[in-house]
């Protein structure tokens, strides 16, 4: 988690040196070397809006980050930006400006349209260089932070994939589900084949994909559903489970076991065979927004509950900063004995 403070704090000090570097010597040297001193000579008014809406552009831009708009395809939102950005500078280049006074009111007026023509020429000029400015240093910023994140993603992926293979299916699961099993065929159970299948495609999905970047959301949801029915195995009627899964695009693609913490900590913490416990898995996917919900109460171990998941929430929270930055919320709810984790992503803005 480090990394990514770290690298937050990196962005702010950069957004910081681009923003001084703008505001106290390009604009200055822009308006010292460009037409400012004609600009005050003819309307004081005139000089401070021009700063002001030229100023006003380049927070704008950022403000409103026009790489991600481009780069997510908000094109509407950019243009509706865009042209009001355009509007205020043409309205700003109808400022009634002094006239020119000559002798013959003839060259007072013809003066006075080639003073106002030129100004004109030169606002949008000036508008133009610092909308260059501004749009090249956000992408420049933008190209900086993705490389950025890429090379600290490769610098912990063995690291990521080691803890994968530890986190896939934690001891305290594959022994009991193993004990369960071995009940299962010691009492000549007719669930016993279906339980070893459903084992046996659990393990090998979780070594097969450990290596892989992306898996379908139909695989994903049928590795959650195995794991589920075998974990039903061990517990009676006194754990109620609900899995629900609505995916209207079973072919998207996500990262492999970005789920598994959460449910493997609803069976840890919410599971009983002595106290009636309900515990809720949801996955939706629907228009590219996908949605996954736990929720259970906490049954037992609720010391170690908040001594050791923090550390494995964290560890998700880093793994999705990492493949969906600005595209993810998680949220997690602890509240009356009930625990709930609620995650969506916005796989639409996500290349």
């Amino acid at each position: 988690m480090h990394y990514f403070c770290a690298m937050k704090s990196l962005e702010h000090k950069t957004d910081f040196i681009f923003d001084l570097f703008f505001a106290i010597l390009f604009m200055p040297l822009l308006m010292l070397l460009g037409p400012a001193s004609y600009w005050w000579a003819v309307s004081p008014v005139f000089t401070c809006l021009a700063v002001a809406d030229l100023y006003g552009c380049y927070y704008a831009t950022k403000f409103f980050q026009f790489p991600q708009l481009i780069l997510n395809r908000r094109y509407a939102k950019l243009a509706i930006i865009s042209a009001l950005m355009v509007i205020i500078t043409y309205l700003l280049t109808c400022y009634p400006l002094p006239k020119v006074n000559f002798l013959l009111p003839s060259m007072s007026e013809y003066q006075t349209r080639m003073r106002n023509y030129h100004v004109t020429i030169s606002l949008w000029f000036m508008w133009s260089v610092v909308m260059g400015y501004a749009i090249s240093v956000a992408f420049i910023k933008e190209l900086y932070y993705r490389r950025l994140l890429q090379s600290i993603a490769e610098s912990q992926r063995n690291r990521a994939e080691l803890a994968l293979f530890k986190a896939q299916i934690t001891p305290h699961f594959l022994f009991n589900t193993l004990n369960s099993l071995y009940s299962l065929v010691i009492g000549t159970s007719d669930k016993a084949e279906e339980a070893f299948i459903k084992f046996t495609e659990l393990l090998r999905y979780s070594y097969v994909t450990a290596g892989n970047d992306w898996v379908s959301i139909r695989d994903e949801a049928n590795y959650i559903s195995n794991y589920i029915d075998l974990e039903r195995i061990r517990l009676n009627s006194h754990t109620t489970v609900v899995w629900e899964c609505e995916v209207d695009d079973d072919s998207t693609i996500i990262p492999p076991m970005i789920f598994l913490t959460f449910v493997e900590n609803a069976f840890k913490y919410g599971a009983s065979n002595m106290h009636d416990s309900n515990i809720t898995i949801q996955l939706r996917l629907e228009k590219g927004r996908l949605q996954f919900t736990t929720t259970n109460p906490l049954m037992k171990h609720a010391d170690e509950f908040r001594k050791e998941l923090p550390v494995g929430i964290s560890n998700c929270r880093s793994r999705l900063e990492a493949i969906y930055p600005h595209h993810h919320q998680l949220h997690i709810l602890e509240e009356k004995g009930l625990f709930t984790v609620y995650l969506e992503i916005n796989l639409n803005n996500h290349e």
